[in-house]
């Protein structure tokens, strides 16, 4: 009999940032590297090592040893050190598809300077894989991964065709006891092979022939002796065939015919940990990400591609936001199961971030509006489809003075003048520091004139801002004046005409297009009564009636939205675990309704409740002890024209141990729940394959937005939700997660999960006290289209002033497409790419007007032409390249 053969993969597993920060975690990188280089070269019985398959170990080591670049691509090219192919190793469920593509992009294109990444899609202890994963890795060129956690109980052996929805396949090898079966490996040979004799035993029947042994684990330094111990216990005996080897020298020689093939997302805690709870921690970073993944994917990039001029279009701006993004999506940096250093590092990069693609779309938005021909209020829609809007727009005079509008604040007509002396001038001069007076207002112009009889000073105000305005010059000016004739009189002039800030609903602007703003008519103006029960809100398309005792509220007759339910939480940033004696807080002691806005283009009630709140759990006795009264208020807006529910939900967080979710009733009960995540959605049941290590809790992730039973919910970052209520085999309601408190990064003895998952550490910042949390959502009824909802919510129109002086139409669109989601439009190498993707289960024609391309692949390289419209099939991704019109 053939020896079975013992492939060891020696490799680290190297978290950039966990239970030390970064600075720290690197200073052992370096040491690491350092030591692993001299091995390489001095031994070549150490014959290969893999950089835990992300380009970023690489970046942070060269950084501080920029000398040793040329060692490293020796090895590289050499195949003694493997690499990539992603940048980091991030986790897949709390971040867009988009930053996956991204990180994996970025990571190929790093890993081309050192001979090309490793050709194998490396996923080694992601918390789960979401289901377009193959496809991700198959139009990266890639056909095989190699993964750990999640890994249903139907999945019996190492080896398994892992489906996407849209049938894409990899190979995937499954690590039935993960990344470090092969850790610390005895220096003594015989030890060495009863140590490979008991694994074999203790996962023999996973065994489809060779046994993989991967020899590392988390920030693990390699093990010099191992050429040497390999190569004895090759000579004592023959049974094992020992070797040290590479992922894809191994996976070039494992069985591919017969496998059990899985379709969709890998969720299953059957034999390893999926940490379900780290959607819900640290909610801070959660609404940190969908913010700014939402202004630099749908803001920054595509307004910046269709209305800047190519030599003018940020690249390097953006690639700098996009690393702050990509090394935020490391599992512990994203998932916030770290100390609060790491938590910190991790929120200033979002802000980096953020204030990139924020500074990138208003430049591109500003110099839209210089190109409008005609002096106008311009509407812009960065979302692909067609749509109409409410937005607030600034406006003079008296027009618009009519029911189409509804009036926020208002500066009444300044005209006339006054005469001051020189002392009262100064003053108030000294307090105007710029041209901006307050958001509605900006000095337009400003004369300063001397006629013998006195200063004459005349301002011009108006409600956008104009350049060449130079305050500190006119004020220079005045004070010159006023200088040689001290006693002059001083003539102040205002010019100021009636400004008002208005909600209108616009016309219907087209997809990447702009218009000049005209408020619609209402079809279905929004109204408000006060009855004795509560405050009603409705609009012909939907009606809200707020309950004054216990602040809940229906929606068409259905009873008991915005039920806000706070439990103890004895758990840690990875699993949320009920105390033994938990109390249940779900009736406010106090509710006050008022209205907010009566309408007709928005109508809003704000709901001020009142709530006791424990203080903590107490570890002994298992019980919630102290109290504290907590504010919250909710305000409820409804729009007109509009069938959806908006609510934000706003407290400060006084309290320990806790966690706090609204609950919604489902319009009708639901044996499952459809939720966004990358690419597609995914539709589960009521329950979560679990084991004893870990409960199964059905707590599940969403993008953006979750339907269930007849309701479609949409978030802002409020990523874990949960199908409640369960009677007679179907839920009756959907909670979604507004905080989760806890005090621990790992902890010994939960009820959910009675083993550590990581150090026991304490970690403040996890417990958010003192932190102000605004949880921002949208429902509706009945059929609905998710991702509409999620852009009309999440994604509003725009508005600014343009002054005109340009060619520019009235109206008019920047990309025309159609018939399939836009993931992702951007310049690259001076062409617009523009990502799309299909949701559905039907093919689809994908309709661009007027453009033609290439289809790419991730990697860049052509497929096929197109030429104004193409066939998108189902659940299928597409990357196209569009040649210049030029």
């Amino acid at each position: 009999m053939n020896p079975r053969r013992v492939a060891i993969v020696p490799h680290t597993h190297w978290d950039r940032e966990w239970y030390a920060p970064f600075q720290t975690f690197r200073m052992d990188l370096i040491d690491m590297l350092d030591d692993l280089l001299d091995l390489l070269e001095d031994d070549p019985s150490y014959s290969r090592f893999l950089l835990d398959g992300q380009m970023a170990v690489v970046d942070d080591y060269l950084e501080v040893r920029p000398e040793a670049e040329g060692r490293l691509r020796s090895l590289a090219t050499s195949g003694r050190l493997t690499m990539g192919p992603w940048y980091i190793l991030m986790d897949e469920f709390l971040v867009s598809g988009e930053t996956i593509i991204r990180d994996l992009q970025m990571g190929i294109e790093r890993g081309a300077a050192f001979g090309g990444v490793m050709d194998v899609g490396y996923l080694p202890d992601m918390f789960g894989h979401i289901a377009q994963m193959p496809q991700i890795l198959n139009q990266a060129g890639f056909s095989d991964t190699v993964l750990w956690r999640g890994v249903p109980s139907v999945v019996t052996k190492t080896g398994f065709d892992w489906e996407a929805p849209n049938g894409s396949t990899v190979r995937a090898e499954y690590l039935p006891v993960g990344y470090a079966n092969g850790s610390s490996l005895p220096e003594d040979p015989k030890a060495l092979i009863r140590r490979v004799q008991d694994h074999v035993d203790e996962i023999g029947s996973f065994l489809i022939d060779d046994l993989l042994l991967m020899n590392g684990a988390d920030h693990l330094r390699p093990q010099p002796f191992l050429g040497r111990v390999v190569a004895e216990a090759n000579a004592i005996q023959d049974e094992f065939a020992f070797e040290i080897t590479s992922l894809p020298e191994y996976l070039a020689r494992v069985p591919r015919d017969g496998l059990t093939r899985w379709k969709g997302e890998l969720r299953s805690g059957a034999r390893s940990n999926i940490l379900m709870g780290v959607a819900s921690n640290r909610v801070d970073v959660k609404k940190a990400v969908a913010i700014t993944e939402r202004n630099l994917e749908r803001r920054a990039e595509p307004l910046a591609s269709l209305f800047l001029a190519e030599e003018a279009y940020p690249t390097r701006l953006l690639e700098l936001a996009w690393k702050e993004m990509v090394l935020n999506s490391a599992h512990d940096s994203i998932c916030a199961c770290s100390i609060d250093d790491v938590v910190d590092a991790v929120l200033h990069r979002y802000a980096e971030a953020r204030q990139i693609a924020e500074g990138v779309a208003t430049r591109a938005t500003v110099t839209l509006a210089r190109s409008m021909a005609e002096p106008c209020t311009l509407v812009i829609n960065t979302a692909a489809t067609p749509r109409s809007g409410v937005v607030e727009a600034v406006v003079t005079g008296d027009e618009l003075d009519d029911l189409r509008v509804q009036v926020i604040s208002e500066r009444m007509g300044l005209p006339g003048s006054i005469v001051l002396d020189a002392t009262t001038v100064k003053t108030v001069l000294g307090m105007l520091q710029g041209p901006k007076i307050d958001n509605d207002a900006w000095v337009q112009k400003v004369v300063v004139e001397d006629d013998g009889e006195g200063i004459h000073l005349t301002v011009s105000i108006g409600p956008e801002e104009r350049s060449g305005i130079n305050i500190a010059e006119a004020k220079q000016d005045l004070y010159t004046k006023l200088g040689a004739r001290p006693d002059a009189a001083v003539f102040v002039s205002l010019d100021q005409p009636r400004i008002r800030r208005i909600l209108a609903r616009t016309e219907v602007v087209e997809g990447f297009g702009w218009s000049a703003f005209t408020p619609a008519s209402l079809e279905h103006p929004v109204a408000t009564e006060t009855t004795e029960s509560g405050v009603a809100i409705k609009n012909d398309l939907v009606e809200v009636v707020i309950d004054s005792e216990t602040g809940t509220f229906s929606i068409d007759g259905l009873e008991g939205f915005g039920r806000l339910v706070d439990v103890g939480d004895l758990g840690d940033s990875y699993n949320y675990s009920p105390p033994a004696n938990d109390t249940v807080v779900d009736i406010p002691t106090t509710v006050k309704v008022r209205l907010s806005e009566s309408g007709p283009v928005r109508a809003s009630a704000t709901i001020t409740a009142t709530y006791a709140i424990p203080d903590h759990v107490d570890g002994g006795s298992q019980r919630r002890v102290g109290e504290h009264e907590v504010v919250i208020e909710t305000v409820i807006s409804v729009l007109a024209d509009e069938a959806a529910v908006r609510v934000s939900t706003t407290f400060t967080n006084p309290a320990r141990d806790h966690r706090l979710r609204v609950h919604l009733p489902l319009p009708e009960p639901a044996a499952s729940s459809t939720a966004e995540c990358s690419f597609p959605t995914v539709t589960r049941g009521l329950d979560a394959e679990g084991r004893p290590d870990e409960y199964g809790l059905p707590t599940f992730p969403s993008r953006r937005f979750v339907q269930a039973g007849g309701l479609t919910v949409v978030h802002e970052g409020l990523n874990e939700y949960e199908l409640v209520d369960l009677r007679d085999g179907q839920a009756h309601e959907l909670a979604l997660t507004v905080l989760r408190a806890t005090g621990m990064l790992s902890r010994l003895g939960m009820t959910h999960r009675p083993l550590p998952a990581g150090p026991l550490t304490a970690v403040d910042g996890l417990q958010l006290t003192g932190k102000t949390i605004t949880a921002r959502y949208a429902i509706a009824r009945g059929d609905v289209d998710p991702y509409r909802l999620a852009d009309d919510v999440l994604l509003p129109l725009e508005i600014t002033p343009s002054l005109g002086g340009g060619s520019r139409p009235s109206s008019g669109s920047g990309l025309e497409i159609s018939g399939a989601e836009v993931s992702s439009v951007r310049r690259h190498d001076g062409l617009i790419e523009v990502r799309v993707f299909n949701p559905t289960q039907e093919t689809s024609t994908l309709e661009i007007p007027g453009r033609s391309g290439w289809v790419v692949d991730l990697r860049g390289l052509p497929l096929t032409p197109f030429e104004d419209s193409m066939t998108i099939g189902h659940h299928q991704i597409l990357t196209l390249r569009l040649e210049d019109t030029n």
